[in-house]
C-alpha cells in the first residue's frame, strides 16, 4: 500500500533561507501567543493537583513517541515518512490546544499548565525523543535488509538551540508580557491567536503548493496515515487519563493535548541545515507534518465541537 510514497524520499524540496527565516518568525509569533495565556500562578495547580499534570505530560512526551514508533513498525512507510512521523510525536503540544479544551468543556487551567510545561520541557525532550526512537527505527530499517539508511546523526545540541530561539525566548517575552502588561495582554491575546493561525495555514499552504502535484498523487496515503497516526494520538490521551480515573473534564484536555502537536516546529526543524543536511531526503517528513497541521486542526475542531455539545453528566465513558 505504502511503495506508491517512495516517490516522496527523493523530492528535494525547495525551501529558501528566506523562506525559513518567515516559518521561524511565524512559529516564534505563534508561541509568543501561546505564552500570553501562561500565568505563573498556573504552574500552582501542578503543586497542588499534580496527578493530572503528570498523568497528561506521561502520556504526550513518553507514551506518544513510544506507541509512534510501534506503528511505524505496524505500518512500515517509507524511511522519511517514518521519521517524520517521529518528529512529529516528539513535538510538544500545537497551538490551538487551549482554545479546544475550552470549547470542548474540559479542563482549561490543566490544558494551559500542559501547554506551559509542553513548551518549556520541549527544549529538552524534543530533541531527545527523535535522537532516541529516529536511531532505534534507523538501526531497525538496515537490519531489515533494505537500502541502507546513513545512521541518524542528530545534533542534539543543535535542535536545542533551534528549539530555545523559536520556543524558548517568545514563551519567556510572552510571559513576562502578561505579567506586566495585563491590560495590553488582554486586548491584543485574541488577535494574535486567530492571525497565528492563519499564518500558520498559509505558509504550509505555500509549502504544499510548491510540490502540489506529488501531493494530490499520495494525499490518499498521507491521509490515512496521519489521519491513525493523530487519532492514536488522541486515543492514547483519553485512555491513559480514564485508565488513571481522571474526571471527564481531565480526560478531554489531555486527550487534546496529546493529539494536537505542533508540527510548524517539526516543520522547522526539518528545513535547517545544521540538523538535516541538504543531501537528507526530506520529501515524506515534511509532507507528513504539512498534513499534520492541518489535518490536527480539522480532527480538533470536530471532537472538540462534540464534546462541546455534551452535558459532562450524559456517560461515565466522555
Amino acid at each position: 500500500m505504502f511503495e506508491s510514497l517512495e516517490v516522496l524520499d527523493n523530492i528535494r524540496l525547495n525551501f529558501t533561507e528566506g523562506g525559513l527565516l518567515v516559518l521561524n518568525i511565524a512559529l516564534a509569533f505563534i508561541m509568543f501567543g501561546v505564552a500570553l495565556s501562561i500565568k505563573v500562578d498556573d504552574f500552582k495547580a501542578v503543586i497542588n493537583k499534580p496527578r493530572p499534570a503528570v498523568i497528561g505530560y506521561v502520556s504526550q512526551f513518553f507514551l506518544l513517541p513510544a506507541l509512534t514508533f510501534l506503528l511505524v513498525l505496524l505500518i512500515r512507510p517509507t524511511p522519511s515518512v517514518a521519521l517524520g512521523m517521529i518528529l512529529v510525536a516528539a513535538c510538544p503540544g500545537g497551538n490551538i490546544s487551549n482554545f479546544l479544551a475550552s470549547l470542548a468543556k474540559g479542563n482549561s487551567a490543566l490544558s494551559v499548565t500542559l501547554t506551559a510545561l509542553a513548551t518549556i520541557s520541549a527544549i529538552f525532550m524534543t530533541p531527545l525523543n527523535f535522537s532516541f526512537w529516529g536511531g532505534i527505527y534507523v538501526n531497525y530499517y538496515n537490519k531489515l535488509g533494505g537500502e541502507y539508511l546513513r545512521p541518524l546523526e542528530i545534533d542534539a545540541g543543535q535542535i536545542f538551540v533551534t528549539v530555545f530561539l523559536i520556543l524558548g525566548i517568545p514563551v519567556i517575552v510572552g510571559v513576562l508580557v502578561a505579567r506586566h502588561m495585563p491590560k495590553l495582554t488582554s486586548k491584543i491575546i485574541k488577535p494574535i491567536k486567530r492571525f497565528s493561525i492563519i499564518f500558520f495555514l498559509i505558509m504550509v499552504i505555500v509549502m504544499l503548493r510548491s510540490n502540489f502535484v506529488q501531493f494530490i498523487e499520495v494525499i490518499h496515503i498521507i491521509f490515512i496515515i496521519v489521519l491513525a497516526h493523530n487519532a492514536l494520538a488522541l486515543g492514547t490521551g483519553f485512555s491513559v487519563a480514564s485508565i488513571f480515573k481522571l474526571s471527564r473534564k481531565d480526560r478531554r484536555s489531555i486527550s487534546i493535548e496529546t493529539g494536537i502537536q505542533n508540527s510548524g516546529l517539526a516543520l522547522t526543524l526539518m528545513f535547517n541545515p545544521k540538523i538535516f543536511p541538504p543531501d537528507f531526503e526530506l520529501g515524506g517528513m515534511a509532507i507528513i507534518a504539512a498534513w499534520w497541521g492541518i489535518w490536527h486542526i480539522i480532527s480538533g475542531l470536530i471532537m472538540a465541537t462534540l464534546w462541546g455539545r455534551k452535558s459532562l453528566e450524559e456517560t461515565n465513558g466522555s
